[in-house]
């Protein structure tokens, strides 16, 4: 047994039998070891950005981490950004990447690089392992770091020739750690707030708190104490539709965020950190709350916010009864144009039973939550690192994940252009994903965002720096030159009949909704 094969057992045996790879000369032996040892299902990426984000997806939909093959220090760079968003999400990975043999890094060969430099801001463990014997053990270790709560990303880099030499055999992953419980000292303060002042105060809430239980207890306590329950403008993951208690997120804009959280004297943290803006703007606040606003943490990343809301309800004393009812929003097909109103209700009617929605729409999806709030029960995963080119990519890992479920993704014309490779692995595989690619020939958000800023009126150099157009992107073409079938609809009664049979038909499908 070598190196490379003693990782495989050890990684499989660990409970991490899925890798997404792109794989170099320096991965061969790895690659080798995968006919030879059985147990892992691997998946192939056309691009690196592809292969972390799909490891991304998988994590926030299994709960356990996959692992990532990538080919030394250039292959894990072409892979950050989308690990840069799996860490904000705290999404737990193992990335292996190999090296060159030990003996040859001296000669500073063209594909020599400062690998373990280039993981470390986006990586919690990283470790090279020295030589074959170690590497069982080290891998052990990657595995135990990636599942810990919350979830890390790991870096463990193979030498050639650790990979190829003589192993002793697997290792055993330690033992996991326990998630953390929760204070109940900061849950106890929490209930003292909302007695005294249960109208001016807001929970807001990411991470575990946002399943579905998480949410109905958010509900009754609202419901008993007058609270506000929001969401960050971005969260890795949350339950919604039909039956599901819904919730307002804090809005990307600064001019809508203010007015929101105005009213509010404390704000009650549970996993989420302070609201700030996403970028700094000129004579605009940072920091969202408003002036004397008094936060309080109750749970952190990685505690047990259910439970901790569960002792919450208890303290104040809310049930189920003290759910307040609320009208749902009416779903009717529309007709005619295409709005950002019309797509909106148009995908909530479409929306399947338990579907995955993955939500890179940027400013065409700003108003998608209303409508949806009313659609079929389903999960809505969105970007948290805000790494652009993260939608395509993390639906693989999410259809990987869970097979049985139609997985729905909503990208940005521009977006889905950094990761378009992503369609190519979705039609190998042959995953139940359905990608809406809204066209508007332009970076909507940096156009807005220009004015943002205060940079003045585009003039011709910077509207070209802007616009998609010249020449025109065919993204019907472009799937088809990947092998899954799409087409173009220009209204909404062509979108309605686009969703409706790619939602039916299982594999890939791709929808170009030109606006």
């Amino acid at each position: 047994m070598n190196g490379a094969e003693s990782l495989v057992r050890t990684m499989v045996k660990g409970g991490v039998d899925v890798c997404f790879t792109n794989p170099g000369t320096s991965e061969m032996h790895f690659v080798a070891a995968l006919d030879r040892v059985p147990g892992m299902r691997c998946v192939l990426g056309l691009f690196e950005g592809v292969v972390t984000g799909a490891a991304d997806g998988y994590y926030r939909m299994k709960g356990l981490p996959a692992s990532t093959l990538l080919h030394l220090g250039p292959g894990l760079a072409n892979g950050l950004a989308n690990l840069h968003n799996a860490k904000k999400a705290n999404s737990g990975i193992v990335n292996i990447v190999g090296q060159h043999a030990v003996y040859h890094i001296d000669y500073n060969a063209p594909l020599t690089s400062d690998i373990e430099g280039l993981a470390r801001p986006m990586s919690s463990w990283v470790r090279t392992s020295p030589n074959s014997k170690s590497v069982a053990a080290d891998g052990a270790a990657a595995i135990a770091a990636a599942k810990s709560a919350p979830g890390q990303i790991a870096t463990l880099i193979l030498p050639a020739d650790t990979a190829w030499n003589e192993a002793d055999g697997l290792a055993e992953v330690p033992a996991e750690q326990q998630r953390a419980s929760y204070s109940p000292q900061a849950v106890e303060q929490a209930a003292k707030i909302l007695h005294g002042d249960g109208e001016g105060t807001l929970l807001l809430m990411t991470g575990s708190a946002l399943s579905e239980h998480g949410l109905a207890l958010a509900e009754r306590i609202a419901g008993k104490t007058g609270c506000t329950v929001m969401g960050p403008t971005f969260r890795p993951k949350m339950a919604r539709g039909r039956g599901r208690y819904s919730i307002d997120r804090i809005h990307y804009v600064i001019e809508n965020a203010l007015p929101m959280l105005a009213k509010f004297r404390h704000i009650v943290l549970v996993e989420s950190d302070d609201p700030v803006a996403f970028f700094a703007y000129p004579n605009k606040p940072s920091m969202l709350k408003p002036e004397g606003c008094e936060v309080h943490r109750m749970t952190s990343w990685g505690e047990n916010s259910v439970a901790a809301l569960e002792a919450l309800a208890g303290a104040v004393k809310a049930s189920a009864r003290d759910v307040k009812p609320h009208a749902s929003a009416e779903l009717v097909k529309p007709t005619g144009a295409l709005t950002f109103a019309s797509i909106a209700q148009a995908i909530a009617c479409a929306i399947p039973e338990n579907a995955i929605m993955v939500d890179e729409s940027l400013t065409t999806g700003r108003g998608f939550f209303p409508p949806t709030a009313a659609a079929a029960p389903h999960d809505w995963l969105q970007n948290m690192g805000g790494s652009i080119g993260f939608s395509t990519p993390l639906s693989i890992g999410a259809a990987i994940a869970c097979p049985d479920r139609k997985v729905i993704t909503m990208v940005g014309d521009g977006s889905a252009m950094y990761t378009i490779q992503s369609l190519w692995t979705q039609a190998r595989e042959n995953l139940n994903i359905v990608t809406i690619v809204f066209a508007n020939r332009i970076y909507q958000i940096l156009r807005g965002e220009f004015d943002n800023v205060g940079a003045g009126e585009p003039g011709q150099r910077a509207n070209d720096m802007l616009r998609l157009d010249r020449p025109t992107l065919d993204f019907v073409a472009l799937a088809k030159g990947m092998g899954v079938p799409g087409r173009a609809v220009t209204n909404a009664d062509e979108f309605n009949k686009a969703l409706a049979e790619a939602v039916a038909e299982p594999g890939p499908r791709l929808i170009e909704v030109v606006m």
